[in-house]
C-alpha cells in the first residue's frame, strides 16, 4: 500500500498541495485606505488582532489614505496575489467611487476578490454640544435662517457622508458647503473645533466623542435606531424616510489569489468574528457584525455597486474628474 501511495504522489504531485490547508507563515498586511481613528480602522484592528492571535505572526494594519480610499485600495489590487496583502473595502472605495470618479485606479470586478464581510454601521449626524439645534428639524430651521453659513465635514469626495448631506441639500433646499477631509477622524475634529458645523459619519468614529460630550448626535441614517445610540432618532423619524444609508466594511484580496487561500482567510476572519469579546467590542462601537462566506460579501458588493450607480445617475451627481 505504501508503494501504491508513493507512486500516486509521483504521478499527481498537485494533490498534496491542494489538499493541504494554507496557513500564513508571515504577517498578513491589511492596507487601510483611511487615517487612523475612523470606523474602518477601528474594526480592522479588532479583527486583525483576534484573527492572528493563535498564528505565528500577528497581522498588521497599514494606513494609506487619500482619494476616499482609492490610493490604498489601488495598492492592494496591485500587490502579489499570495494572501499576504488585503485591502480594507468600504461602501465608498468599493461601491460609490466607481460611480462618482471619472477615472479609477482599479476595477472591483477585474482586479480584486472579495474575502470577508466584517460588519455594517450607521452614519450619525453630529454638531457641537453648544449648537442651538437639538434635533434634526431644528438644525434645518437654523440652516435656513438668513446669514447662517453652514459647512459640513466628510471623509472625502464620494463617501456616504458626502452624498447624504448633498441629498438633504437637494431635498430640503439647503446650501450646506462640503469640506472634504482625508478620513472621518480629521473631519470629526473639524466639527469639534468649530471649523465646520455638522458631519454625518460612521458611528464607531464618533461614539467616543458623543459619549464624552464633545459632540451631540441629532439623527442616524439607519432604517432603525442604532443600538449604540438608542435615544437618537432616525432620519425617517425626522421626516426623511428615504434617507437610509448603512455603510459597510470588508476585505478584498488581489485577483489571482488562490481559492484555498481566500477560503482560509475567510475562515480565520469568521472565527475571529465568532468570538464573543470581539462581537461585544464591535457592538459597543456601534457596528453590526456580518461574516459568512466570501460569496455572501461578493453578492453584497455587486448589489451595492449597482445601487450607487443608479443613485448617482438619478440624482445627477457631478462626477469627480481630478
Amino acid at each position: 500500500m505504501r508503494r501504491v501511495i508513493l507512486a500516486l504522489c509521483a504521478l499527481l504531485p498537485c494533490l498534496p498541495a491542494a489538499a493541504q490547508e494554507w496557513q500564513p507563515d508571515r504577517p498578513v498586511r491589511i492596507i487601510l485606505p483611511f487615517p487612523p481613528g475612523g470606523a474602518t480602522d477601528l474594526i480592522a484592528r479588532v479583527l486583525a488582532e483576534r484573527a492572528s492571535r493563535d498564528l505565528p505572526h500577528r497581522w498588521v494594519v497599514e494606513n494609506r489614505s487619500g482619494a476616499n480610499g482609492n490610493i490604498g485600495m489601488a495598492a492592494a489590487a496591485q500587490a502579489t496575489p499570495d494572501g499576504y496583502t488585503l485591502g480594507a473595502c468600504t461602501i465608498g472605495n468599493c461601491a460609490i467611487n466607481g460611480a462618482i470618479y471619472a477615472r479609477m485606479p482599479y476595477d472591483i470586478e477585474r482586479d480584486l476578490l472579495p474575502v470577508f464581510w466584517s460588519g455594517s454601521v450607521m452614519n450619525a449626524m453630529v454638531v457641537r454640544p453648544d449648537h442651538p439645534a437639538r434635533t434634526f428639524q431644528e438644525f434645518v430651521e437654523w440652516a435656513k435662517r438668513p446669514g447662517n453659513q453652514v459647512s459640513y465635514s466628510s471623509s472625502g469626495f464620494g463617501s456616504s457622508n458626502h452624498l447624504l448631506p448633498e441629498f438633504i441639500n437637494g431635498r430640503l433646499g439647503l446650501h450646506m458647503v462640503h469640506v472634504p477631509f482625508r478620513g472621518g477622524a480629521p473631519g470629526m475634529q473639524a466639527v469639534i473645533a468649530g471649523n465646520t458645523q455638522m458631519m454625518f459619519e460612521n458611528t464607531p468614529t464618533l461614539i467616543g466623542a458623543i459619549r464624552g460630550g464633545q459632540l451631540r448626535a441629532l439623527a442616524v441614517s439607519g432604517s432603525t435606531r442604532d443600538p449604540a445610540l438608542p435615544d437618537v432618532p432616525t432620519l425617517g423619524e425626522a421626516g426623511m424616510p428615504d434617507a437610509v444609508i448603512e455603510p459597510w466594511f470588508g476585505y478584498m484580496a488581489p485577483r489571482g489569489t488562490p481559492p484555498q487561500v481566500v477560503a482560509r482567510l475567510n475562515a480565520l476572519f469568521n472565527a475571529a468574528l465568532a468570538d464573543e469579546v470581539v462581537q461585544g467590542r464591535l457592538r459597543d462601537l456601534g457596528a453590526r457584525p456580518e461574516g459568512g462566506p466570501a460569496e455572501r460579501f461578493a453578492a453584497h458588493v455587486r448589489s451595492e455597486v449597482a445601487r450607487w450607480r443608479q443613485v448617482v445617475e438619478v440624482n445627477r451627481i457631478e462626477r469627480i474628474t481630478d
